[in-house]
């Protein structure tokens, strides 16, 4: 490979989606000879990425902005940077992050490319009049950003490739599925649960595309039966998303007693330990990183029948899975699960096989590394190493 060192450029909407889901990734590629620089909206995790002796190029992102005036100054910040750095590698995570990136990678002569998403989330599952023209436009964009020689798009189940190239956004051969972030199994020790009224938690985003107002409507209606549960949200409403839960909604639904809403927690292998079952009722997912966690700390699901939800959570193996936006059948299946330990257990045990089984952080880094060789042209390395 020679003396260079090769240099791999992240762009990702915000520092803690980088840390949650990229940084075990970028420290693999950095221990395989990586230059690693990362570009994203800087709030509170930068020091973290910076420790990690990453380059910290901060980003002026927004999510949910469309400005076309803040949008071109994004998209010219991100090609500046582009050019400054001349990067071998990009790596854009997520609907902006690829759409931007691309487009500044084109100007900018990158060589190679890998676009990740991270679900079809929003744009995708929006309804009515402003859905569909969300998905027209981004669709074109799409199309533009992804057509290139040494592109590949990283996508977590096949729901989303079956969806891309029937769409004609992007050719089957382009695609590659790498299923998730992974998951560090060290943090997640099976424990048994503890005794005394049973704790279901939902840990995401507070959105309603993530089954909020289902799991609401079903702890409300497993309480008004006499049920012994406590139902926690455990996580922030992220105003940043159209589909935001609005923080008076979280915490009039804690202040009538249907739930408890703990906020942003840093503590999840803790909560985990805490929990007899995990539900998440979302509307569709990538490969949902609360359900992989759930699984590798031995506790059952309760999810929904969509895209990356289902191919985490196996129907009566490794926990229960109900239609989306049915609040009856998934009070039905918290009922079921409640009442039965024995179930949680067995199905428990056997989520966590499923995840030692390939959903790693380690499969993850492996099959990226071997994709970042792929389009460098170095086929069957793990990664460079200078």
């Amino acid at each position: 490979m020679g003396s260079h060192k090769p240099k791999l450029l992240f762009l990702v909407t915000e520092d803690w989606v980088f840390c949650s889901h990229r940084l075990s990734l970028a420290r693999a590629a950095r221990d395989a000879g990586y230059d690693v620089v990362v570009v994203t909206r800087v709030n509170r995790h930068g020091a973290i990425i910076e420790n990690e002796g990453f380059r910290l190029y901060p980003l002026s992102l927004s999510r949910r902005s469309i400005d076309p005036l803040r949008e071109l100054a994004t998209l010219r910040q991100i090609t500046a940077i582009y050019r400054a750095e001349r990067p071998d590698l990009v790596h854009h995570v997520a609907l902006k992050p690829i759409i931007y990136g691309s487009l500044a990678a084109r100007s900018a002569g990158v060589p190679a490319v890998v676009n990740a998403f991270t679900g079809l989330g929003y744009v995708f599952i929006a309804q009515g009049a402003k859905g569909a023209a969300l998905r027209a436009v981004a669709g074109s964009l799409l199309k533009m950003a992804l057509k290139r020689v040494r592109a590949r798009t990283i996508l977590q189940n096949d729901d989303d490739a079956d969806s891309l190239v029937k769409a004609g956004i992007v050719r089957r051969q382009d695609i590659v599925i790498i299923r998730g972030s992974g998951v560090d199994l060290s943090l997640f020790p099976v424990t048994t649960p503890p005794a005394g009224v049973p704790l279901v938690v939902l840990t995401a985003r507070q959105l309603w595309d993530k089954g909020v107002g289902e799991f609401v409507a079903a702890a409300r209606q497993l309480r008004s039966e006499g049920v012994q549960a406590r139902f926690v949200l455990v996580g922030d409403a992220d105003v940043d998303n159209p589909a935001a839960v609005p923080e008076q909604t979280l915490l009039k639904w804690r202040e009538a007693g249907d739930v408890e809403w703990w906020g942003h927690r840093d503590d999840v292998p803790a909560i985990l330990a805490s929990c007899h079952i995990v539900c998440l009722p979302s509307y569709r997912e990538g490969l949902p990183k609360t359900l992989l966690e759930a699984a590798a700390a031995g506790r059952p699901s309760v999810t929904t029948d969509v895209p990356g939800c289902r191919d985490i959570v196996i129907h009566e193996e490794t926990g229960l899975v109900v239609p989306a936006r049915d609040e009856v059948a998934l009070a039905d299946a918290l009922r079921q699960l409640l009442a039965d330990a024995a179930l949680r257990e067995r199905y428990g045990l056997a989520a966590r096989r499923l995840v030692e089984s390939g959903f790693t952080q380690q499969h993850v880094a492996q099959q990226t590394l071997a994709l970042y060789a792929e389009l460098r042209g170095a086929k069957g390395q793990a990664g460079p190493r200078g």
